[in-house]
């Protein structure tokens, strides 16, 4: 529940242009229908179906007008497999022969198990020719049973024209070229219709004495398989066949299988595709009718059963889908996706919706920035609508459907990253309007100020560095305050007692305690120094013990809460040391970009994140809230959302008050950024319902927005972290195992490929925008970043798993390490790294990026590869020795965050 602000503040109102929270409703009326976001959402929305319909343009086909002259046939149906014993009733089965007998007079079957033994008393009444086939495999008793059944079958059916004994037994090795010879003696003995077995043209062209068993030669011509491009299929196959013919004048020749598939993973230059399987039996029907070919299309139907053990395109090689409906015409052009105006008007219509609604939130960003955004969310919208169109084309199993809905909703979460991503782009680069900013003017020397308390906890700090924090707290330039320093679990007295005895020498307004061990963390030790907050102060001020704050930090910050509103006050955490090494320099512009581009979007919403340095926050809603929240490594963060659920107002300041130092190796930075994730899980699991609960109004949209779409990239990091692994598991099979082992769609691959690139061009161009530093600088803190991916996806799994993590204290001012001492900091970076690397040259190697699904995945683990190597890299650099630098340039301490050419700031308008 909303609490009600008192109008009563014990803070007098000083000169403040803080915008209102809310502008009037016809401003918001007028944002809604502004032209130009009109304009753009349209625009885009139109080129987008244009899109659609330019990729799904009908492709010219060969026409074709005669029938087929004979199929593969295998009327199994969905869930239907011979592998697990189901096969299809009597009455499908006679379904699917009146379908195929609209196509062809001539079927080829492989099995007489279960009733497929009844397939030539059903064809019969229909005039369709039957090549009846046996399949062998190593079990000589199975293939005894299945031999007798053929015979028998083809004995007693006078459309039985063909016997067919074994298929590609030899290629599979299930049978020698010896023991398939007695099986076609023992079938040529007992029938007496012509007898032959099916292999790839290969096959007889390497044992000619097969073709000495048999009536006829029953050759395999799959161009597919041969990875040749469509366009070169007609010639393949007219070679061999030709080939097959020299090496056995007077034989003669029927066309098992030959096909193409509508769907699959390329096979080098072979792709499989609707169009492509068109184009390629169009083509070799009117060969095969010009020549007079016997020949048997590979196949009726789609058999997805066939998918387990022969990869995808194995249930896609029908001339009709599972569903018994064909995939395109004799005549005429052919569609890849005929049902794609179904899937292209809602997404383009729902992207248009969401851009329209975000940008209208924003009508001050520049028509530039209302394109990219409603261009990138026709985009985003668009790759989603074709992995769930991809899906609602596959033949999924329950399983599959699970593993491929897991997939979508990674994609999903993809996309929505890079559309929040995009939103900030634009109105932090376009927009000419700020909303909300604080006037940061000291207050008059005679205003009336309130009291302040300034609590300082310390745990294990060198003494130099917290006698240099509290000298500057002596500087301030205020009339009233105190400060409180709380030590708590240090066990060494020779580093509490010297700060104890500073505090004495700087007088009264110092107060020292020393609490040993404390539970609570720094939480805890924070609760204790509000008990004992003076009764007469007003305003809480927290700072870490590294601080050294600037004279006139309260009197600029502290008149803010004349607005009765306020509830905390916030300036960014800044850092003296940029200048001592290398790797502090990557890490000071690393934390500059969110002080200066994250919090300043944020306070436009009145939903920033609240640090546990360089804060103040009313006492009065402090205790009302019952302090600190100890159960949370990042009670400052929590305690901020609390606040905002309680109605309160933040102020945010880009300008500097106070530098502290950065932590001094790898592994501090990295556990520091462990504990903000770790922690922002846990207040995400205790506050969900304020966070996604759509019933519950502690927060506004705007706020929501913030926190959900704030850290939803460190949930990005965790889910990157379990692909990481999924695709070095998947990378050996890959190069182990590549016949069973498919890449994925492109459609799963290019989006993680596109984030990466999407969120390095938006670092790099927020920061131009934003943050005044140079290129280098821009990709260092880029490089920096990226480094904490592998930390900041196991927080997260850690905070959303494990209810409770010890609190992890940032070490500082320790000496630098060794590189060995380096290398092992990011040890497990480094051995992902290793992997990964493995599993890209090994793909390489087994797949020498023969087709597009081999150079994406390659792109993937490069892209997975690059955190890890990033982490490497910051790692060995923050080993290295000490040596100073030029200092980092801070952005100016102006009064508001520097905005782009052209933009203004408004006094009144609305919050969210």
């Amino acid at each position: 529940m909303t609490r009600t602000v008192p109008a009563d503040a014990a803070i007098r109102p000083v000169a403040t242009t803080d915008a209102p929270a809310d502008a009037p409703s016809a401003g918001r009326a007028s944002a809604f229908l502004h032209p130009a976001t009109l304009l753009a959402v349209l625009l885009c929305a139109c080129l987008a179906m244009l899109a659609w319909a330019g990729v799904n343009r009908p492709a010219a086909v060969p026409d074709f007008h005669g029938r087929v002259a004979g199929l593969a046939f295998s009327p199994f149906q969905r869930g239907q497999s011979p592998e697990d014993g189901s096969f299809p009733t009597t009455e499908e089965i006679r379904r699917d022969l009146a379908t195929a007998a609209g196509i062809t007079d001539r079927i080829r079957t492989y099995t007489v198990q279960g009733r497929m033994a009844d397939i030539p008393r059903l064809a019969a009444g229909m005039n369709l020719h039957v090549t009846l086939g046996a399949w062998l495999s190593r079990d000589a008793a199975a293939n005894r049973q299945e031999l007798d059944r053929l015979i028998e079958t083809a004995r007693g059916a006078h459309n039985v024209e063909r016997a067919m004994v074994g298929n590609e037994t030899v290629l599979r090795g299930d049978l020698t070229v010896g023991e398939l010879v007695n099986y076609l003696n023992q079938a040529r003995q007992s029938l007496d219709i012509p007898v032959s077995t099916a292999e790839p043209w290969h096959v007889w062209l390497k044992h000619p004495e097969l073709a000495q068993a048999v009536d006829f030669i029953t050759i395999h011509l799959l161009p597919y398989w041969e990875g040749l491009p469509v366009d070169d299929a007609q010639r393949f196959l007219l070679e061999k066949l030709a080939a097959v013919h020299a090496a056995f004048p007077g034989k003669r020749i029927v066309i098992g299988e030959v096909g193409w598939p509508s769907d699959g993973v390329a096979q080098g230059a072979a792709h499989a595709s609707r169009v492509n399987q068109a184009l390629f039996l169009r083509r070799f029907f009117a060969d095969a009718q010009a020549h007079g070919l016997d020949y048997f299309v590979m196949e009726a139907f789609d058999q997805p059963w066939k998918t387990s053990f022969e990869g995808r395109a194995a249930g896609y090689w029908g001339m009709l889908d599972l569903d018994r409906q064909a995939k395109w015409a004799m005549v005429g052009p052919v569609e890849e996706t005929p049902s794609w105006p179904l899937w292209a008007a809602p997404s383009a219509g729902l992207a248009a919706v969401i851009a329209w609604l975000l940008l209208s939130r924003r009508p001050d960003i520049r028509l530039p920035g209302k394109l990219l955004l409603a261009g990138l969310a026709q985009g985003f919208a668009a790759t989603l609508a074709c992995v769930l169109l991809a899906m609602a084309g596959k033949y999924l199993s329950a399983w599959a459907g699970v593993v491929w809905g897991l997939l979508a909703a990674g994609q999903a979460l993809l996309l929505v990253l890079l559309l929040a991503d995009s939103f900030e782009l634009a109105e932090t680069i376009w927009g000419r309007v700020w909303r909300r900013r604080p006037a940061i003017l000291p207050a008059p020397m005679d205003a009336p100020l309130p009291k302040v308390s300034i609590h300082v906890p310390i745990c294990n700090e060198p003494p130099h560095m917290v006698r240099r924090t509290l000298d500057a707290l002596a500087e301030l330039d205020y009339p009233d305050f105190e400060v409180l320093v709380v030590d708590n679990n240090t066990t060494d007295p020779g580093l509490w007692e010297p700060v104890a005895e500073h505090c004495s020498r700087l007088g009264p307004r110092f107060r020292f305690f020393t609490l040993g061990r404390w539970p609570g963390f720094k939480a805890g030790a924070l609760n204790f120094a509000l008990r004992e907050t003076a009764a007469d102060a007003d305003v809480v001020a927290v700072l870490d013990s590294d601080y050294a704050v600037s004279p006139d930090w309260l009197r600029c910050m502290v008149p803010q809460f004349a607005n009765p509103a306020v509830g905390f006050v916030q300036s960014p955490q800044d850092y003296r040391d940029s200048g001592e090494t290398f790797f502090k320099r990557l890490m000071f512009w690393e934390y500059a970009g969110f002080f200066h581009l994250g919090m300043v979007t944020r306070n436009e919403r009145n939903a920033i994140i609240q640090h546990g340095t360089m804060t103040l926050i009313r006492k009065q809603a402090l205790v009302a809230l019952d302090g600190w929240a100890e159960w949370c490594i990042c009670e400052d963060a929590e305690l901020g959302l609390r606040l905002f659920r309680q109605g309160w107002q933040a102020v945010y300041s880009s300008r500097s008050f106070g530098r502290g130092v950065m932590p001094d190796d790898f592994a501090a930075y990295r556990k520091q950024r462990f504990r903000w994730a770790y922690g922002a899980m846990q207040i995400c699991r205790r506050h969900w319902a304020a966070l996604l609960n759509p019933f519950n109004r502690d927060l506004t949209l705007g706020q929501r927005w913030h926190f959900v779409t704030g850290w939803l990239p460190w949930v990005g990091d965790a889910l990157g972290l379990v692909f990481l692994l999924l695709g070095l598991g998947w990378s050996v099979g890959l190069i182990l195992a590549p016949q069973r082992f498919e890449f994925p769609i492109v459609l799963f691959m290019l989006p993680s490929v596109g984030l990466f690139v999407f969120k390095l061009v938006q670092i790099l161009m927020l920061y131009r925008n934003r943050v005044p530093c140079g290129l280098a600088d821009r990709a260092g803190a880029a490089v920096a970043g990226l480094a904490l991916s592998h930390a900041i996806g196991k927080a997260v799994w850690k905070g959303l798993v494990v209810r409770s993590a010890p609190f992890l204290r940032t070490p500082k001012m320790k000496d630098a390490p060794a590189l060995v001492q380096g290398l092992v900091m990011a040890r497990e970076e480094a051995v992902l790294l290793l992997l990964t690397l493995a599993a890209l040259v090994g793909v390489a190697v087994a797949h020498r990026f023969a087709t597009w699904e081999a150079v994406l995945w390659s792109l993937v683990l490069l892209t997975q590869a690059l955190p890890y190597a990033a982490s490497v890299f910051v790692s060995i650099a923050a080993s290295r020795p000490a040596r100073r630098l030029v200092p980092a340039l801070r952005p100016a301490a102006s009064p508001q965050p520097a905005l782009p050419q052209g933009a203004e700031w408004s006094h009144s308008a609305a919050g969210d």
